[in-house]
């Protein structure tokens, strides 16, 4: 989010690295460390590109109108009333 705008960049090419902070924040909050956290570490950052290949897809699929999509105003009218 930038102001009233919502900001979509292209994926780098590179194999995640710009999550390594974040991947290691939330797995140390998780309580994990040494090894164990290592290994969880590794795992999560091997999803990071599939995940964000298959956003992409689905928002080039959205904007060629080949499937259904929310609007900005529908998902957070949606959360308005659930929380």
């Amino acid at each position: 989010m930038r102001g009233n705008e919502l900001v979509i960049r292209p994926v780098k090419t590179n194999s995640g690295s710009e999550f390594a902070e974040q991947i290691l924040a939330d797995l140390v909050a998780q309580g994990y460390s040494g090894q164990e956290l290592l290994e969880k570490f590794r795992e999560t950052q091997r999803k990071i590109r599939p995940a964000v290949e298959a956003m992409l897809t689905e928002a080039e699929q959205a904007a060629d109108g080949t499937v259904e999509y929310s609007s900005y105003d529908e998902i957070f009218d949606e959360v308005g009333h659930d929380g």
